[in-house]
């Protein structure tokens, strides 16, 4: 049985984030079961769970056959052996693997950046001095972005696949912003991907555990730990 680890809990501002919700939508795509092995912040650091994850972030990942961490990585390995995530051609591969890693290089580490400045550092001089060049340059990002896609539905070759998971997701990331909303193209590709019933299946069952700890401990839902 596949397993992905994920965690117990995480504040408001990460549920919906976090990355597991990657693997657990390529493995809803694919029609492929899985069992989530749910840790705590207690279990990041043990040296158990450093064996399968070297830097105590989710997800880990293992199908009987390979044990991965990273969840572009995982991602790719599952589309490896779906048609609905990657195509049988050469070329149509080679694109889907393309678009993977662009949402992952190219437009990733600059949300992170601001994601970052927003979430954690707002109150801080050096973040409000940085943040207008660094949403400056996620601006030009998702203007390349949206010219790239042009009118097509999905980046590689009109066709969801694994590169529609990760980018999809890294856009998200920007959700506490307006920023996509300036961008139509962007704002319609990202609705129609979680209007996908893949997709709120695996949204859905990353929730469930957190609702049901905040359920259990009201003070959680503040973001106490």
């Amino acid at each position: 049985m596949i397993q992905v680890t994920a965690f117990k809990w995480v504040p408001p501002f990460a549920q919906g984030s976090v990355r597991d919700l990657r693997v657990r939508w390529a493995l809803e795509e694919a029609g492929l079961g899985y069992d989530d092995a749910l840790i705590g912040f207690e279990d990041q650091a043990t040296a158990a769970y450093r064996a399968r994850q070297p830097f105590g972030q989710v997800p880990a990942y293992s199908d009987g056959k390979v044990e991965m961490f990273e969840s572009g990585a995982i991602v790719l390995w599952i589309a490896q052996s779906s048609d609905r995530l990657m195509p049988a051609d050469d070329a149509g591969r080679a694109m889907v693997m393309t678009w993977l890693f662009a949402a992952m290089n190219s437009i990733e580490p600059f949300v992170a950046e601001l994601a970052t400045i927003d979430l954690f550092n707002a109150d801080k001089d050096w973040a409000r001095a940085r943040r207008p060049e660094v949403e400056a340059f996620v601006r030009k990002r998702l203007g390349d972005l949206q010219t790239a896609l042009g009118d097509r539905q999905w980046f590689a070759n009109d066709r969801f696949s694994a590169a529609d998971i990760l980018m999809t997701h890294v856009l998200r990331d920007l959700r506490h912003t307006d920023i996509v909303a300036d961008y139509p193209a962007l704002a319609d590709y990202v609705a129609r991907a979680e209007a996908r019933p893949a997709f709120k299946r695996a949204l859905a069952d990353q929730l469930k555990p957190f609702k049901a700890a905040e359920t259990k401990n009201p003070g959680l839902v503040g973001g106490a730990a």
